[in-house]
């Protein structure tokens, strides 16, 4: 049973279609969107429809919550974050806002090596943001609460796995918007077989230009299409 985690799609449609041929090539059985379908990117709408036609399990992202729910200014959101939520807003189809909003805030599969949990930023909350590096005895806490032999969460943007005790915790990564210093499409993929998971991480090639340059033409900031180019922020 292989499963692929995704995340922080954010409105790229260029990487979401590199990633979903490169799922078509590698024997997936299913794939969780691990929230954060849209923001930043300029293409909010086509991916929405693509998660929604191929199917892929989807939980609630930060963003995705911001642009749907409608609930206002939020205090130290500002600037570039706050301008393209705006702008999301307005050119998402009433469809497409009611696809947001019935999203859960995450989820939980069975699987041959135990229960997995997901969900963006902190459990119950996408807006929170849960600290992989945190000490070892506080995720075997969260992990035991949750009664999750696989943890995977979003929001970082960075791909990352760490295996404490019996848990093997996860974050994918961000598909449209990855800040690990190269520029890609980042995928988590999850082998749920023997004894223990087996996660590999990988980076997916994709026209990071065309992204880039569809920013600058619906006028967003620009800082967003020299992140998109180089993988980091600043």
């Amino acid at each position: 049973m292989r499963l692929a985690f995704l995340s922080d799609l954010h409105g790229n449609i260029h990487a979401l279609t590199a990633v979903k041929r490169f799922l078509a090539e590698h024997s997936v059985h299913e794939v969780i969107v691990v929230g954060d379908l849209v923001g930043y990117g300029a293409s909010p709408g086509p991916v929405i429809d693509l998660v929604g036609r191929e199917g892929w399990t989807a939980g609630l992202g930060s963003s995705d919550m911001r642009v749907a729910l409608e609930l206002g200014e939020r205090t130290g959101r500002g600037g570039v974050a706050e301008q393209v939520l705006n702008w999301t807003r307005r050119v998402l189809s009433p469809e497409q806002l009611d696809f947001l909003r019935r999203l859960p805030s995450g989820g939980r599969l069975k699987t041959p090596v135990g229960r997995v949990r997901y969900f963006h930023g902190a459990p119950h909350d996408p807006a929170g943001r849960l600290d992989l590096m945190a000490p070892e005895r506080e995720l075997e806490a969260l992990a035991e609460g949750l009664n999750a032999r696989v943890l995977v969460v979003g929001g970082s943007h960075v791909p990352f796995v760490r295996v404490i005790g019996e848990t093997t915790f996860v974050d994918p990564g961000s598909v449209g918007l990855s800040l690990n210093h190269e520029p890609g499409a980042d995928v988590a993929l999850v082998d749920c077989a023997g004894r223990r998971p087996v996660v590999s991480l990988h980076k997916v090639p994709y026209d990071f230009a065309s992204s880039a340059f569809d920013i600058m033409a619906w006028n967003l900031p620009p800082v967003i299409a020299d992140v998109i180019r180089t993988g980091r922020m600043g």
